[in-house]
Order: structure tokens, then C-alpha cells, then sequence
């Protein structure tokens, strides 16, 4: 209590204690948000995008980077609103509804750039305003233990994709299928809920199957991150989980049935994939953009990219983890050697959103040659965000958009909670 010195009597204030002092800033989280940044390249311009034609490597780098490049994004995204609020040592009380503030006005920023990336029509099915919706939905979760984070989350995979599916079957949604929203998608009260069942049900990133993977992002960054121990529970939690989600996917497809259920699609779909030379089943994996299509229940047995299944939920999040498992071990052993890339990480809103303006500017205007040279601009985009972050954050620290997050985050909760 602080009393002014006027009177004894005066009335007191409540000063809201500062933040515990946070100890250095994880590496091995940067590192790992700069692999999920990289993914996206190569989800957005990779070689296989750009040339069907572009030869096996391209094939398996696309393989590497569909799908679980945005899952990991994802995940990241629930270890900082974890790591934002105090991390092993989470804050409460006034501290906590600072952070409450401060993370509802980074959503608002990220729900307006996303809308004005998608409405710009960069090529790229942009996440940020589910983002925005994602940490609106965890603020009332950020006191929850870790247990009951892991153990909310393994519910949610395991009841949402089934809830998604009958809910898009009894609902219409062919047009608001995939993709993100715009402010287009505010123009009438029709399209707006065209564009709320988008954010929620069945586009690019619904929030209805993708919210697991902030709740583990969170308990995840409940633990302590420098431990050692925690470091290889982290990686074989992740590769058992991993081998769950895929390893039961492939059981229900190849063992129990699953493939003869989508035999009729799979017919209908040989033609196209001989001219494309893919079997039936990997055109079938290739062909989701945030969910299965709700015709067959079989669909939900799948784990491929995009699908929104129980068995990509469980599959990929068990990637993240093992990938940020082994990014931490990393950072600290090569933090030099990996410092370009560890930048890019920490100024990754910075480079996702230039790299979907320079992206639209490109297609625009020279879709031909990067169709010609489907590897340069892969390598020239990761090459230049390296260049460009590992120049900025030593010398000027948060990059362009983090600072305006940060700043207008911290003045507003400041003004807000007193």
C-alpha cells in the first residue's frame, strides 16, 4: 500500500507488482518457430508447389512441410502464451489480468492483419486471424496446470474432429470451405457468418480441431524448458505420440478396414491420379484444406495434411513436440552457428506477413519464371529472411511488427488494469 504524505487518512492505491524477472530468452522456441516459418515457405512456394514436375527431393520436402509446418506454428503459439505469462512460474492476480489484456490486444492486431492479408489476396491461406481466436479461447486457461492442459487437449482431438464432421454434414458449406477471412467477409450479415463458420467449422485452421494444439503449446510452456529431464520426456512424449496418431491411422486404413470403405472414392479419383502419376490414396491425402470433406465417416480414419482428423491432431502434435524438443537442444549447443536462423524465428510475424505480400507481388508478376526456376524462390525467400533477421535482431532487438504488438500490448493493459 502506498500512502501519500499529505494525510494519513488520504485514500490508498494498489501498485500492480512488476512482472518477475523472465531469465534469457529460449533460443531453442525461436528455433523451433523458424523451422515452422521455413515449412510454410516451402507449404506456400516450395518446388512441388510451383512444378509438379520438380523431381523426388521437392516431393519429400513437401512432404516435411505441409501441414505440420503451421501444426508446429500452432503449437509455438501456446508455448509464448504460456512463456508471456510467467512460464514454469505463472503469474496471477493483477499480474495475470495484465497479461489477459495484453494477449486480447495482440489477438485484435492479429485478427486485422490477418483479414488484410486474405483480403489483398495473397496467395497463402493466412492464419493469423485464427490465431487471434485461438488466444481469445486459451485466456481461461492459462491457470490450469499442465495435466489437465495435456489431458483437455487429448479430449478435444478426440471428440472435435467427430463433432466437426457431423455438424459440416447437416450444414451447407461448400463456399466457405478452406481459405481465411476478409474484410469482404463483412460486407453483409450473410457473409459475415459465411466467414464465423469459416474461422470456427471448416476453414483453412478451424478453431473447433485446431485449439489441442495451443492447450499442449501451454502445458508444454507450464514446464521447465531448461531442464534436461524435461528436454527428453519432451522428445520421447513426442515420438510415442507420433507413432499413435500415424501409426493408428495406418492400422485403421490397412488392418480394420478403412481402405475398402473409400474404395468408391478412391476409383473415382484413378483417373486423375494416373495423369498425375500418384495412386488414388496419396491424391486422396493431398486433397484437404482444414477438414475431410463430410461424405464417408471413413475420411476421419485419414491422417494426412490439413485433414483435421483425430489422427493428424495426435500425429502431428507429437511431431511439434519432438521437434521442439530437439530445437532446444540445439540452441543450446549451436546457438551461434544457428543465430540467422534462430532470428528469423523471433521476428517471425514480421517475416510471414512480407513474405505473403512479396509472394502476392510475385505471382502478379512473374508467375512464368518462378515456374521456370521452381527452386529459387524457395531459396531466395529463406536466404534473404535469415539475411535480413540476423541483421536486424542484434542491432535493433524485436522486429517491425513485434515492436508494434509489444508496444501497443503493454501501453493498453497498463492503462486498463491498475
Amino acid at each position: 500500500m502506498v500512502h501519500t504524505n499529505e494525510s494519513r487518512t488520504a485514500p490508498s492505491t494498489v501498485e500492480i507488482p512488476e512482472p518477475r524477472p523472465r531469465s534469457a530468452r529460449l533460443s531453442g522456441v525461436d528455433l523451433a518457430r523458424a523451422l515452422a516459418v521455413l515449412g510454410m515457405f516451402v507449404a506456400h512456394i516450395g518446388p512441388a508447389m510451383l512444378d509438379p514436375q520438380a523431381g523426388t527431393a521437392a516431393e519429400v520436402l513437401a512432404k516435411l512441410g505441409n501441414g505440420h509446418a503451421s501444426i508446429l506454428f500452432a503449437t509455438l503459439a501456446g508455448v509464448s502464451l504460456a512463456l508471456l505469462t510467467g512460464g514454469s512460474d505463472p503469474h496471477d492476480g493483477a499480474l495475470l489480468r495484465r497479461d489477459r489484456v495484453r494477449i486480447a490486444v495482440r489477438a485484435a492486431i492479429l485478427f486485422v492483419l490477418g483479414m488484410a492479408l486474405t483480403q489483398i489476396g495473397a496467395p497463402v491461406m493466412v492464419i493469423l486471424s485464427f490465431y487471434a481466436i485461438y488466444f481469445v479461447l486459451a485466456l481461461p486457461m492459462l491457470r490450469m496446470p499442465p495435466v489437465a492442459l495435456a489431458a483437455l487437449a487429448g479430449m478435444w482431438a478426440l471428440v472435435a474432429p467427430q463433432v466437426s464432421f457431423l455438424i459440416r454434414g447437416s450444414v451447407d458449406s461448400a463456399e466457405t470451405a478452406g481459405g481465411a477471412l476478409s474484410f469482404g467477409d463483412l460486407a453483409s450479415p450473410q457473409e459475415a457468418g459465411a466467414g464465423l463458420l469459416r474461422l470456427l467449422l471448416d476453414g483453412a485452421y478451424p478453431v473447433l480441431t485446431w485449439m489441442p494444439f495451443v492447450f499442449v503449446g501451454i502445458a508444454v510452456g507450464r514446464l521447465d524448458l531448461r531442464s534436461t529431464a524435461v528436454r527428453l520426456r519432451l522428445l520421447v512424449a513426442g515420438a510415442v505420440v507420433a507413432v499413435v496418431g500415424y501409426g493408428g491411422s495406418w492400422l485403421a486404413l490397412n488392418v480394420f478396414g478403412g481402405v475398402k470403405a473409400l474404395s468408391p472414392l478412391l476409383d473415382a479419383l484413378s483417373p486423375m491420379a494416373a495423369e498425375l502419376g500418384k495412386s488414388p490414396m496419396e491424391l486422396l491425402q493431398m486433397s484437404n484444406f482444414g477438414t475431410v470433406p463430410a461424405g464417408t465417416p471413413a475420411m476421419l480414419l485419414l491422417a494426412a495434411p490439413h485433414s483435421g482428423t483425430t489422427f493428424e491432431i495426435v500425429g502431428s502434435t507429437g511431431v511439434a513436440l519432438a521437434v521442439l524438443a530437439l530445437c532446444l537442444f540445439a540452441g543450446d549447443r549451436l546457438g551461434r552457428v544457428l543465430a540467422p536462423l534462430t532470428a528469423v524465428g523471433a521476428l517471425a510475424l514480421t517475416v510471414y506477413t512480407a513474405q505473403a505480400v512479396v509472394l502476392k507481388i510475385l505471382v502478379d508478376t512473374a508467375a512464368p519464371a518462378m515456374a521456370a526456376y521452381p527452386w529459387l524462390p524457395l531459396i531466395g525467400f529463406a536466404l534473404v529472411s535469415m539475411l535480413f533477421c540476423g541483421l536486424w535482431r542484434p542491432f535493433l532487438g524485436r522486429g517491425p511488427l513485434e515492436r508494434v504488438l509489444h508496444w501497443t500490448s503493454v501501453r493498453v493493459a497498463a492503462a486498463v488494469v491498475r
